[in-house]
């Protein structure tokens, strides 16, 4: 447990409970994201505290690994196929409509890339999770938002959540000006937005002037830019790091950013 200026950081654990769920709407928000709307009767009692929390999405790639996800004990290391996983943000949970919305990045190959291009309404989709979910009391006076198109859903959901008195500053990488997405506008909220190919996030970070007041900082991108961004927070705006969670959400050196 992290001790806030009034209140905590803390990790809430939960019970790891396989759904499955049915494919209700499919919307495009950008050419390379897709909003799946999934749902049904073993949605009931989902929760997710959390804004970057993450579930475990499930797909099958054969009869064996389809029938093995029927009776496969979550949590446990145990032998025998297993579907491919992958993990994702809970962008937005509704249960007095039953509704669960996930937001792909659509990036070529992949199970979870290429089953989100392919859905649609009437599918199954199995889910597991969340395992747990870091909560952030509202105790600060500002946050900064770093990330890329995978993380556009935990950082969406934050700005949503967060009182309208809140500041806040958004920095997000995506591929070019179509990949912008409507997200939360009020007064105290600013978004920069970066286009990976004319800007390095590096050094738009760096020649950032942060909010006022007691700052929480969140970085999520590929797992070694988020360690650099983590530390120009600690060195060059000297932030404590008991106040920012950097996290990898890929890696360079295997499949493209599909996580969200």
């Amino acid at each position: 447990m992290i001790k806030g200026p009034d209140a905590a950081i803390r990790r809430v654990m939960h019970e790891i409970k396989r759904r499955k769920l049915q494919v209700l709407r499919v919307t495009e928000l950008t050419p390379r994201m897709r909003r799946i709307t999934v749902g049904g009767p073993e949605l009931a009692g989902f929760l997710s505290l959390g804004s970057d929390d993450h579930i475990k999405l499930l797909f099958p790639r054969n009869a064996e690994e389809q029938a093995a996800l029927e009776t496969m004990v979550l949590g446990r290391d145990s032998e025998g196929p297993k579907p491919a996983m992958r993990d994702y943000t809970p962008r937005r949970i509704d249960l007095e409509a039953g509704e669960l919305d996930i937001d792909f990045v659509i990036h070529g190959d992949g199970p979870a890339s290429t089953w989100a291009e392919r859905a649609e309404p009437g599918q199954s989709l199995y889910i597991a999770g969340p395992r747990g979910s870091l909560v952030v009391d509202d105790v600060f006076d500002s946050y900064v938002l770093i990330g890329d198109e995978t993380a556009l859903p935990a950082i969406g959901r934050r700005l949503e959540e967060l009182p309208a008195n809140r500041q806040v500053l958004a920095v997000i990488e995506i591929e070019d000006a179509a990949e912008r997405q409507p997200l939360p506008e009020r007064p105290g909220v600013q978004v920069i937005w970066v286009q990976r190919h004319e800007q390095a996030l590096e050094e738009v970070v760096a020649g950032l002037t942060l909010p006022q007041g007691q700052l929480y900082a969140w970085v999520a991108t590929e797992a070694a830019l988020s360690r650099r961004l983590r530390r120009v927070l600690l060195d060059h705006f000297g932030l404590s790091e008991d106040y920012i969670k950097a996290a990898g959400y890929w890696r360079r050196d295997e499949d493209v950013p599909g996580e969200g």
